[in-house]
């Protein structure tokens, strides 16, 4: 299998804590993959890394099918490389409509120069029609991004996200705070999205990460413990004692 992602051997320590600790994680181009752990695992941690945000210790960080370190990228050239992180909460625009939201971020998807000179075409708005559509928000374009529900709103941000192209999509616990209407189409969405690029999912919640019925990696202390599907990986007695046997 081609891998698009690839983390090898990374280490990161903060103030002597080892929040990564030789840490090897692969993805292939159009895949959907699941990321568990107990806090402080280094999922959060894990996510800086491969967007820039926080430089390890060691290890190297390649990306593409020609390989391309992103430890010499800044944090705007690895977005402009292709890979996109949706945090927990939203981040949209609320006193601007969908469609403004989504115009936005096909402008913010351009280089600098392509910016200055920029205005919108009949593409463009056939684009942003389209990401809408794709995330069941067609008939909401007009409305403030500030009216629609906490889902609508993560699903906004996720067609924002996808107007800049990414070939990885890296997303922090979509199900929280979701009802259970939407969560199953945030399942829906994410898996029609990895059909076509790799998607990153952190999650706590296992009944969301069973629908997404993907392959699971579980982190602890800053490093993989298991790998494989939700059923292996939750018979497995380390995860089981480090993880699953809490609470």
């Amino acid at each position: 299998m081609s891998t698009l992602l690839e983390v090898s051997g990374v280490t990161v320590s903060f103030d002597g804590f080892r929040a990564i600790n030789n840490l090897t994680f692969a993805i292939g181009p159009a895949e959907l993959r699941a990321i568990i752990g107990p806090n402080g695992a280094g999922k959060s941690t894990f996510m800086d890394i491969v967007t820039g945000k926080t430089r390890p210790d060691s290890g190297s960080v390649s990306f593409g099918e020609k390989p391309v370190s992103l430890l010499r990228m800044s944090e705007a050239q690895i977005a402009r490389a292709g890979v996109g992180r949706k945090f927990q909460r939203p981040t949209v625009f609320e006193d601007q409509t969908v469609s403004e939201n989504l115009t936005l971020a096909l402008k913010a998807g351009r280089s600098p120069w392509a910016v200055l000179g920029w205005s919108k075409t009949g593409v463009d708005d056939e684009r942003i029609l389209a990401l809408a559509v794709q995330v069941g928000l067609g008939d909401s374009l007009g409305r403030k991004a500030g009216i629609l529900s906490h889902g609508q709103k993560q699903w906004l941000e996720i067609a924002m996200l996808l107007a800049q192209e990414p070939r990885l999509l890296l997303v922090d616990e979509p199900a929280a705070g979701m009802t259970l209407a939407e969560r199953e189409k945030t399942t829906e969405l994410l898996v029609e999205i990895a059909k076509t690029r790799a998607v990153v999912v952190v999650e706590h919640d296992m009944e969301f990460v069973r629908r997404l019925d993907c392959r699971v990696t579980v982190l602890h202390e800053g490093a993989v413990l298991a790998e494989g599907s939700l059923d292996h990986v939750t018979k497995n007695q380390a995860v089981i004692d480090v993880y699953l046997g809490r609470g």
